[in-house]
């Protein structure tokens, strides 16, 4: 009998889609075991691929739009439209329009971006039409508590919302209302796994500010910025759980009514993988680096999570494993090899991706097919 293979990866970062990766390792897959039955369910957990993903798995339509970039240039977005259960449902990927590799690393800079973008696209849903309008969340360059997203939807001073975190620290007054009415009637939700609040040691600009470029003493401006802009629009929002999530774009939705879901959990569901796991024998999933932040609200910890559940064993194929036997255990992760292995250096498997993680998977093959 062949065996049922479902496999389920996230993009390998700055190399591979998680569409490039499935398919990279179904090919590998084949090469060893020709007869085995392989599902391909590519996934996201909010961030870059958040649209591509649901949109294979959903079908619906892709709107093409231009929107305002991170440094305030344009760039292309879409937003994706479907009907679910009667009710018109836009998907937006934020990453699309405030993404950290929309900005080259000469010039990243987290008190100055924009989420203006973000904004945008969901004033593009809107006038799509859209009753529901759902936000992935992550891989952002930005910084700047969603004030961005909100002047691009009528907040004001639009003119320093938009500017960049840093401008924050300057703000006098705020004025929501515009910005509520542009959305009125449209349920928000925002698709996240990060929990962070807005502010403090947990918040947007210790945790993920240097990641996006901030100096130590950058982090302690910038927190002080979201603090002058919490308090002027909501500062008790500003605790809440998701606030702190790409750079504060969290707090902007939650400032206009929007409800935190996690993101990981929003794709499974809408790609259908807990069917598809029960189906299987065994699950594979993958990412750019499996490493601790990979133990906690990421595509691998869901996934083999989602395994556990129907007691399927979960293999991870990664660029990078930095996690050890005893962590993998506790989450439900069975083995995990890496694209280095074969590749022979990180350099050569960032080189040539897709060849170096067929390899890996035609090797993993003989040991885990029949």
């Amino acid at each position: 009998m062949p065996v049922r293979v479902l496999i389920a990866p996230d993009k390998f970062a700055g190399t591979l889609t998680a569409v490039q990766a499935a398919e990279a390792i179904a090919a590998g897959w084949r090469r060893t075991a020709p007869h085995d039955d392989l599902d391909l369910a590519p996934l996201a957990d909010g961030g870059p691929g958040f649209v591509e993903v649901l949109h294979q798995a959903l079908g619906g339509e892709l709107i093409s739009v231009t929107v305002t970039g991170p440094l305030g240039e344009p760039v292309p977005g879409v937003v994706l439209l479907t009907e679910e259960d009667g009710v018109r449902t836009a998907y937006v990927e934020s990453a699309q329009a405030c993404g950290l590799e929309l900005v080259p690393e000469d010039r990243r800079d987290p008190g100055a971006t924009t989420t203006y973008g973000v904004g945008e696209l969901i004033a593009a849903a809107v006038d799509q039409g859209a009753a529901r309008i759902v936000v992935g969340l992550g891989g952002s360059a930005t910084n700047d508590g969603g004030a961005g997203l909100l002047a691009a939807l009528g907040a004001e001073p639009a003119d320093r919302l938009r500017r960049g975190g840093a401008a924050l620290a300057t703000l006098d007054q705020v004025d929501l209302v515009a910005a509520r009415a542009r959305v009125a009637g449209v349920e928000l939700v925002a698709a996240s796994d990060v929990d962070n609040p807005l502010l403090g040691l947990r918040g947007a600009s210790n945790v993920f500010g240097p990641q996006k470029g901030a100096t130590a003493e950058q982090v302690h401006q910038l927190d002080a910025a979201l603090t002058r802009w919490a308090e002027l629009a909501d500062r008790k929002t500003a605790d809440a759980k998701g606030a702190g999530a790409a750079g504060g774009l969290g707090y902007g939705l939650l400032l206009l009514g929007a409800r935190r879901v996690p993101g990981i959990e929003t794709v499974l569901q809408a790609v259908g993988l807990p069917d598809r796991a029960a189906r299987a024998d065994l699950v594979l999933t993958g990412e750019g680096s499996f490493d601790f932040q990979s133990l906690r609200g990421k595509v691998v910890s869901g996934v083999a999570a989602l395994a556990g559940r129907y007691a399927k064993p979960c293999v991870v194929l990664a660029g990078q494993v930095k996690v050890g036997r005893r962590e993998m255990g506790a989450m439900g992760v069975e083995s995990a090899y890496a694209v280095t292995e074969v590749a022979g250096s990180r350099q050569e498997a960032m080189a040539r991706p897709a060849e170096h993680l067929e390899r890996l998977a035609a090797r993993v093959a003989r040991t885990w097919s029949r």
